[in-house]
């Protein structure tokens, strides 16, 4: 039955093409980077046991659509971006658009990647990008609770998604219940 909840899952991982070509997964155990050897084929160990740190320095999401946003999600953004979060440090907005480099940006350097609308599919790519994330000491959300908590209704079902450092996800919850929440409900419907 694969209507199961994230938590059951066993691995989860992603290719990220570029100048070089990476794989990362976690078979459970820790979270892996391998990085393809174009001469031979094969991938080989880049950085064994990644650890997310506790907090980041960016945040990542689509500020064209901040109008939209609920109040709990503008004033989180707006507090980490003038150094008012609980981090104390003012972040940056790092969005390449592409929610697997987003993510991979935010695994190395730590930092929240975002999509706040029912956009990301549960079980294909929010369950294993958060699996990999949790696996090295960070959190994701849907804004109100784990996303790998999360039983889905059908295999295409939609939510949003947070994914990043544990201290970063654990704040955006905060806001969320003290400011009516930071879920973009409503807007744009997406086929199932």
């Amino acid at each position: 039955n694969i209507l199961q909840p994230g938590s059951k899952m066993i691995l989860g991982g992603y290719a990220l093409y570029g100048a070089s070509t990476t794989l990362v997964i976690s078979l459970g155990n820790g979270t892996h980077s391998f990085v393809l050897n174009s001469e031979d084929g094969k991938f080989y160990l880049s950085r064994n046991n990644i650890k997310i740190p506790r907090w980041g320095k960016s945040y990542s999401l689509n500020e064209a659509r901040a109008s939209d946003w609920p109040e709990g999600l503008r004033k989180y953004i707006s507090d980490l971006k003038s150094g008012r979060g609980e981090s104390k440090i003012h972040y940056d907005l790092i969005y390449i658009c592409s929610f697997v480099a987003d993510v991979h940006h935010v695994l190395f350097h730590g930092g929240i990647a975002s999509n706040p609308r029912s956009h990301l599919r549960l079980i294909y790519e929010s369950n294993p990008m958060s699996f990999v994330v949790e696996q090295a000491g960070g959190k994701s959300s849907t804004g109100k609770a784990s996303i790998l908590s999360e039983v889905p209704s059908h295999v295409h079902q939609r939510i949003p998604t947070f994914i990043g450092s544990a201290g970063d996800i654990l704040e955006l919850e905060k806001y969320g219940k003290l400011y009516g929440g930071v879920q973009q409900l409503g807007n744009k419907k997406y086929d199932q």
